[in-house]
């Protein structure tokens, strides 16, 4: 069983999907802490009703950003863990945890990285008037959602959308490709050669989304 570490800031809806993906038996892999940064987070309250220990580590509580990622660090590998979710997890990752965990910490974000990096991937998606979005699992490294990416899920975007409609679209598989890219993971078939992740995976050579829909 692979031992994951969550780290969190808000409503936990992510990791709600891993924790049933687990419960299933989808995903052969065990929760040992949530660590979040917001005490009011409602993470928390997902975690505790499945008996996953819930951790508050605020950045306030110590001296700089890298003296609070080393605690970070320090209190997932006390605890076993062997790769490290963020799952809405509002802040950038510093080095301490990144060199404790190097390719072992994973990421979703509601954009087709590397377009729409940041902060509302989705809106900006709706204001550059794309035709196609969609989430992407990445492996974290020092920039801002730039790590090598492992899985992508492609959702069309329409005319009317909002940023909140097509937020919708997009959590839906979100909470589809992280599970996903967690069990690869756990079963040994992925593999990083520069910024390139190697599936093990069947695949189709010939799949495309178009949007709008070609005509005859």
């Amino acid at each position: 069983m692979l031992k994951l570490g969550v780290l969190a800031s808000g409503r936990g809806s992510n990791l709600q999907a891993i924790m049933d993906s687990i419960k299933t038996g989808y995903l052969p892999a065990s929760i040992e802490v949530l660590v979040t940064d917001n005490p009011g987070a409602y993470a928390i309250r997902r975690a505790e009703d499945n008996g996953i220990p819930a951790v508050v580590m605020q950045p306030s509580d110590h001296p700089s950003h890298d003296a609070y990622y080393s605690a970070v660090a320090e209190e997932l590998k006390r605890r076993g863990v062997e790769l490290v979710i963020l799952a809405g997890f509002m802040r950038i990752v510093r080095k301490p945890l990144i060199d404790a965990f190097r390719m072992r910490i994973m990421n979703i974000h509601p954009a087709l990285l590397p377009s729409f990096p940041g902060l509302h991937g989705q809106r900006q998606a709706v204001d550059y008037g794309v035709k196609i979005s969609g989430c992407t699992v990445h492996f974290v490294d020092e920039g801002m959602d730039t790590g090598p990416v492992i899985i992508q899920a492609a959702v069309p975007v329409h005319h009317d959308d909002t940023e909140e409609s097509l937020s919708q679209r997009i959590l839906k598989y979100e909470h589809r490709i992280y599970p996903y890219a967690i069990r690869l993971f756990a079963e040994g078939r992925l593999s990083v050669e520069g910024r390139i992740v190697k599936v093990d995976a069947p695949a189709e050579r010939d799949v495309a989304v178009v949007n709008p829909p070609l005509g005859d």
